[in-house]
């Protein structure tokens, strides 16, 4: 006794006269018909009788476990989930058991030889937690009562920590007034935990134990630890909601878009500005966004009226901790609504058709992605920095829509140690630094779907071998440990190496490669795709324009003569960047070769300028064209100075200009 008023006076609960009328109710249920007499009342129940001396809410439990087809013999509750899956559950609710560890830790020895023990499920009433008195919790462990153990009332009948989930309210239930049969030798406090801001239930905080541990205080203290819970999850949120505002009105402040949307790693809306009106307000979730799904994915989810191209995931210091979208200038307010169906989100964001490309160089690496899409093998997908290759992993990937998450990893960014606790996880201590519950690793995040590993080339020597094994048996083990967890994921690798060579060399295991190129996809580079050089300035100049709303830009035959004959080594990222850089730095309709960047012109090959056609394709008309274009960049359509650095009197320069029909590539401006 002198233990639980310990407990009582840590959690306050001396000042929670409040609290106790909220679970007074319950209480009083609980005592006014014996043991005997619920007995009797279940038996009658179970004939089908009627009975009048149980309560009302009690014989609702009832009828709600027999309805779920809950056997009342049974003698235990089922298990939800084993080893590798109870692993993945734990990382699933980590930040729910990060909030709770302190008052586990504080009442692992107040609850030593108290009879008792203290407990901790999710949303849908499975264990993640258990910790007090040794020998209740081996008692427990055989009706399951441990990690894993699935408490819903529809699957274990009417208990404590599945009747609180389904009223939603504090819930007492004591030894006979159990459902089943073989747990009526228990007995349980359970109290709801509340999510912050949406006030949805997402746990439970029970204390159990046999019927003669029953003190009338018990529901308080549960109430009164899960609000501690509470508490410190709308803490946690609190430092990160600050952590994402501080990224994304610095991100606001360097933009001239209207508005702009933040919402935590939750789904749930921190903050908006501008006009726009949302379906939700403040902390409440956006329909289709929760933690159990990738940021990357909720721009599929985003209500009508928000555009995908807005949408962006905030990474701080190497932690997704939400997303922001950046809401453009619009003469009128945005009025957002639900989406019925699908909405304005591109429900092909995933796959083959998101891809721009006509080329017969592209058409030919989608037709053979598409075939690589529906069979279980390794691709190796290789090509040059900025082709696109991430974006045919994904498309691989979601091409059916069956394909489970998508984890991607790149290898080139961190130290050996790193990318082993990355990919395989570790457990506590495993290392200096090394999280103080341990961690899974890409693997295991991505068990059932796809891992992605980016420039594969950069793994360490020494961790090749340890990859080979996994992709071989199918299971890893995590630093630090001597389990084996086996997963299961069809893996792509990416790089922009000459893998090949890389083996003949030595820098690139033989066994390795060839167990990663089962199958192997080129994505061409963009010197080779032609006629795709037009679509894809058209994209980027259409997308960029929207999510920075400001004007589309217009191009000129002579400006686009230029982009195709340039050889672009950074490929469709650096057009992208190019086109963006653009848009941001000039307020002119019209690009003019001064917006062109000075790399670009000093790339140009004379024989790549060959549009609009010269009378007769010479070479040296076509250097003669060339010269002039760089003349008037370089002195910034000045033409009198570029009249000067060619040798040639102005009104040979504009006889030149208009001979190649390079007017569009001077600005008005410039001509004196």
């Amino acid at each position: 006794m002198a233990r639980r008023h310990q407990l009582g006076s840590m959690l306050g609960l001396g000042d929670q006269a409040a609290m106790r009328g909220i679970v007074a109710d319950a209480q009083r249920a609980s005592l006014r018909h014996s043991d005997r007499g619920t007995m009797l009342a279940w038996e009658r129940f179970l004939a089908g009788e009627p009975s009048t001396s149980a309560p009302p809410a009690l014989l609702d439990s009832w009828q709600r476990s027999l309805r779920s087809g809950v056997s009342p013999t049974a003698v235990s509750a089922p298990i939800a989930v084993y080893g590798d899956e109870a692993a993945a559950l734990l990382w699933r609710h980590r930040d729910l058991l990060a909030a709770a560890d302190r008052l586990f830790t504080v009442t692992a020895d107040l609850f030593a030889d108290s009879h008792s023990i203290l407990l901790l499920t999710n949303q849908d009433g499975v264990i993640l937690k258990a910790a007090g008195d040794l020998r209740i919790q081996a008692a427990g462990e055989k009706i399951h009562l441990t990690i894993g153990g699935d408490w819903g009332e529809g699957s274990a009948g009417t208990n404590g920590i599945g009747t609180a989930l389904a009223t939603r309210q504090p819930t007492y239930i004591h030894a006979s007034e159990h459902f089943c049969e073989g747990i009526k030798s228990w007995s349980c406090a359970a109290a709801p935990i509340c999510e912050p801001g949406t006030g949805a239930v997402i746990g439970v905080l029970d204390i159990s134990g046999p019927p003669s541990t029953y003190q009338i205080n018990n529901l308080t203290l549960a109430v009164t630890a899960a609000r501690q819970i509470e508490m410190v999850l709308a803490e946690q949120a609190a430092r990160e909601h600050m952590r994402l505002l501080a990224f994304c009105l610095q991100r606001m402040s360097s933009s001239d878009a209207t508005g702009m949307v933040a919402i935590d790693r939750s789904g749930r809306l921190v903050h908006s500005t501008g006009r726009v009106n949302l379906p939700v307000g403040i902390g409440e979730r956006f329909p289709g966004m929760s933690e159990s799904s990738a940021v990357e994915d909720w721009a599929q989810h985003l209500p009508a009226g928000l555009n995908a191209d807005w949408f962006n995931p905030v990474v701080v210091d190497g932690d997704t901790i939400g997303a922001m979208l950046v809401v453009p200038a619009r003469s009128r307010p945005l009025n957002v609504r639900v989406a019925v169906g699908h909405g304005e989100a591109d429900p092909q964001r995933n796959c083959f058709a998101q891809i721009q490309g006509q080329s017969a160089a592209m058409q030919a690496a989608v037709n053979r992605g598409r075939q690589l899409a529906s069979r279980r093998v390794p691709v190796l997908i290789e090509g040059e920095t900025g082709v696109g290759k991430e974006l045919f992993a994904r498309a691989i990937h979601g091409e059916d829509g069956e394909g489970g998450t998508f984890v991607a990893y790149n290898c080139g960014a961190a130290s050996r140690e790193l990318i082993a606790s990355e990919l395989f996880g570790h457990v506590r201590g495993a290392f200096t630094g090394a999280t103080s519950e341990g961690r899974p690793g890409r693997f295991e995040l991505a068990h059932g779907g796809t891992l992605c590993l980016d420039e594969i080339g950069e793994m360490p020597l020494d961790l090749q071998p340890v990859l080979l094994r996994v992709l071989e048996e199918g299971v890893i083990y995590r630093l630090g440990d001597t389990q084996p967890r086996r997963v299961d994921v069809r893996l792509l690798t990416m790089t922009n190496r000459n893998l090949r060579e890389e083996v003949e060399t030595g820098r690139f295991r033989r066994d390795l490669y060839y167990r990663i190129s089962v199958t192997r996809l080129r994505i061409p580079p963009l010197r080779e795709r032609d006629i795709d050089i037009d679509l894809l300035v058209e994209h980027f100049n259409r997308k960029l324009a929207l999510r920075h709303g400001v004007p589309e830009r217009k191009f000129s035959a002579e400006i686009m003569a230029l982009l195709r004959a340039y050889s672009w080594p950074g490929n469709v990222r650096e057009m992208r960047n190019v086109i963006e850089n653009m848009l941001l730095t000039s307020s002119e309709s019209a690009v003019s070769l001064d917006d062109l960047p000075s790399e670009l012109l000093d790339g140009i090959s004379v024989s790549g300028l060959t549009d609009p056609p010269l009378d007769d394709g010479s070479s040296l008309e076509a250097t003669e064209r060339l010269a002039i274009a760089r003349a008037v960049h370089n002195t910034h359509g000045n033409l009198a100075q570029a009249a000067r650095a060619l040798g040639v009197s102005r009104s040979t320069l504009y006889r030149k200009i208009e001979l190649y029909q390079l007017e569009g590539v001077v600005k008005p401006a410039g001509k004196d």
